[in-house]
């Protein structure tokens, strides 16, 4: 099963919206697919069109050792099962203050599992809190959505610190694959200079041993497509509300890469004068 956790602590940069349709075009192309809901905001349950206080058995009570990984998990569509959440998880990282182990709690449970799936997408809350680090400790990989505007640079060193401080001390396997780009709009300066500039940072780390020195910037971008914003108050994928839209395109040719079976990306880019990342302990 390939684990990828998808982290960024600034909400709003697209994050649910990519685990949701991510899993969603791998289920349809007949991958089981299983996506945990981290987030006591509920965000990624409520989108798939589950109520969040109908859940039984979820994230919290898992965290809390009263249920077993696979008598928590939903099938909300063919091949695409959700670990849910609800407003209980706020009270997990208070009860397991005390608890030895406490984050690898997830990754155990996991391990427990007899259920068979190609991925798990862990939509991680947008702080560095217990919650957080369970979810790195069960993953094997980092995809890092993000917006491409300036400020997200001084974000992606937060970040990074992070992956590699949980790398040396919890989940030594722990790396980052790629940035996802989300609300990228091909017309403006600005997109494609943040774009270039996160390319040229990757491709200096390739010389070092850190747990991103592999990583890339995923060569499918996320286009502005208001369609992907509406699509959660109906819970539903984007591939069941518009199916034919910007955002359905490029979410299922983010799956194919995942795939490896296409790394052709719908946007066009070209060069721009690069800025430099301005964060020197990264």
């Amino acid at each position: 099963m390939r684990k990828i956790a998808m982290l960024n602590q600034k909400g709003g940069v697209g994050k649910t919206t990519s685990v949701v349709n991510i899993a969603a075009a791998l289920a349809e192309d007949g991958a089981r697919v299983v996506v945990a809901d981290f987030d006591p905001q509920s965000h990624l349950t409520i989108h798939l069109g589950v109520e969040p206080d109908s859940i039984e058995a979820g994230t919290y009570k898992l965290l809390t050792g009263s249920a077993q990984f696979d008598e928590c998990l939903i099938e909300t569509r063919p091949n695409l099962f959700l670990l849910g959440a609800n407003i209980h998880l706020v009270g997990a990282e208070s009860e397991l203050v005390s608890v030895v182990g406490r984050e690898t709690i997830f990754r155990e449970a996991i391990a427990r599992s007899k259920q068979d799936f190609d991925y798990l997408l862990i939509d991680c809350p947008p702080s560095l809190s217990l919650l957080t680090l369970n979810s790195l400790a069960a993953a094997e990989e980092v995809i890092i959505p993000l917006q491409p505007h300036f400020l997200a640079l001084q974000g992606l060193g937060k970040l990074l610190q992070t992956v590699s401080l949980v790398s040396r001390r919890i989940n030594p396997v722990l790396t980052v694959s790629g940035v996802l780009l989300c609300m990228f709009d091909s017309r403006t300066s600005l997109s494609e200079e943040v774009k270039n500039d996160i390319d040229r940072f990757l491709a200096n780390a390739r010389k070092t041993d850190c747990p991103w020195s592999k990583a890339e910037i995923i060569p499918v971008f996320v286009r502005r497509n208001i369609k992907l914003a509406e699509a959660p108050s109906y819970g539903k994928t984007i591939f069941e509300y518009e199916p034919a839209c910007n955002g359905a395109e490029d979410y299922r040719m983010i799956a194919k890469y995942l795939q490896g079976q296409s790394n052709d990306s719908p946007a066009e880019t070209r060069q721009t004068e690069t800025i430099e990342i301005n964060n020197p302990t990264v």
